[in-house]
């Protein structure tokens, strides 16, 4: 076998040496190497602060809020929210006496009645046909009467003749016995004519008693807010068929609007903070940017047993004509007015003074916000993204708020909630930032 070598000289003879090429430049790397450690020392406290914010816990955050008293020392703080719907407090459904066919009717939904006005008419040409026979009876009767009397004046004036003629001898004891009886049989005639007339009227009075029942009246003022039925449509006392038994013979719904409250139900641990003539605040779903003023007018004497709740009625005071019965309504109990220096017990926490005698603002923070340990009572506050845990002193509690007599000032922010990772004066993230 036989290997052919290339010459070396050859391969060193192609070597040149490029006397134009730029100088090779070691130091960029370096320079560059630098420039990027730079700049990751100026990011890191930067970078190093927004993953431990992004890996901080988020909460969710409410105001404390101010109530500041009113002149008259009370704080109008909500004690129990219900619900329920405007009523009328004299309402009646309005019905015949009588059945018949409707003739008339003088109403339609939202007219206005006043008391005694008739509204509704039932046919009674029958009645008022036995009211004129009763009446005729009557002039008949009278009649009778009257022939009566003359009758009886008549034998009594014989009566007296045939005395007279007694006394004389002229006349027989039989003809004076048939004088007095004549004279006692138009006396009986007399009387029973006086009776029959005294049954005519009161025929007569019958019979307008039952044509007076075909008018349907209206029992108080007030304003048709239903109409129950249409002219020709036969009613009855105790209903027919088709309509509801509830209902009856009812024809129309009257309510008085000038008198309105709200019927709501309070469940039974409730009632306990409701307090007689106690003042509310009345929302009406329709129109919840205006509030109407209330009064609690009666908790009612029996409770549901199976419901466990107890009705309540809310006057409304100040009712217009946006206020409807059976509209659905909200009422706010407030802690009942007070004047400043009259509260005891537990309105002390509701009216608090300084010693200069200025009432101090009561401020609200939600429950949900309190935490407890060791017996003491904590909330945890938020600044500036940092959350610090802060002991308080609480006060009164209105519905899903609690009074902070110390500790929390109005404004400050307070987590809802708090979970147990948090720790004081660590970061947090507030939702919805």
């Amino acid at each position: 076998m036989t290997i052919h070598a290339e010459s070396p000289a050859g391969d060193l003879a192609r070597l040149r040496i490029d006397r134009n090429a730029a100088p090779r430049r070691r130091w960029v790397p370096w320079a560059v190497a630098l420039v990027v450690c730079g700049a990751a020392a100026a990011l890191y406290p930067t970078t190093r602060a927004y993953v431990a914010k992004r890996q901080a816990p988020e909460v969710e955050v409410a105001r404390a809020t101010q109530v500041a008293p009113t002149a008259a020392g009370s704080t109008e703080l909500p004690v129990l929210v219900a619900t329920g719907y405007v009523v009328a407090r004299h309402s009646s459904d309005v019905g015949v006496k009588v059945g018949g066919r409707i003739a008339r009717l003088r109403f339609e939904e939202g007219t206005r009645v006043r008391k005694g006005e008739v509204i509704a008419e039932i046919e009674h040409a029958d009645i008022s046909a036995q009211l004129e026979a009763a009446r005729r009876a009557v002039v008949e009767s009278e009649a009778l009467l009257a022939q009566s009397v003359a009758a009886r004046d008549e034998d009594i004036r014989n009566l007296e003749r045939q005395r007279q003629l007694m006394k004389d001898g002229i006349t027989t004891t039989a003809a004076l016995t048939g004088a007095e009886a004549a004279a006692a049989v138009s006396a009986a005639r007399v009387k029973s004519a006086d009776a029959a007339i005294a049954s005519a009227k009161a025929r007569v009075r019958v019979a307008e008693e039952a044509l007076e029942n075909t008018n349907v009246r209206a029992p108080f003022d007030g304003v048709v807010i239903k109409k129950r039925a249409e002219v020709g449509e036969t009613v009855s006392p105790f209903g027919v068929a088709g309509q509801a038994t509830r209902e009856g013979g009812a024809i129309a719904t009257i309510a008085d609007l000038g008198e309105l409250e709200v019927q709501t139900e309070v469940s039974e641990n409730s009632v306990a903070k409701l307090t007689p003539e106690m003042s509310a605040e009345v929302k009406l779903q329709a129109y919840q940017d205006q509030p109407f003023r209330g009064r609690l007018r009666q908790v009612f004497p029996s409770a549901d047993r199976a419901k466990s709740i107890v009705e309540v009625r809310v006057s409304i005071l100040d009712a217009n004509a946006l206020v409807k019965p059976e509209m659905t309504a909200s009422v706010t109990f407030q802690e009942r007015r007070a004047p400043a220096g009259s509260a005891s017990g537990g309105d002390q926490a509701a009216v608090r003074s300084t010693s200069g005698g200025n009432q101090l603002p009561i401020v609200l923070i939600p429950k949900r916000a309190v935490t407890e340990s060791a017996g003491r009572s904590h909330v945890w506050v938020v600044n500036a993204g940092t959350a610090m845990r802060r002991p308080v002193t609480l006060g009164a509690e209105r519905i899903d708020q609690v009074e902070v007599r110390t500790g929390v000032v109005p404004g400050e922010a307070v987590i809802i909630n708090p979970p147990p990772t948090l720790a004081d004066r660590g970061l947090v993230r507030v939702k919805g930032t």
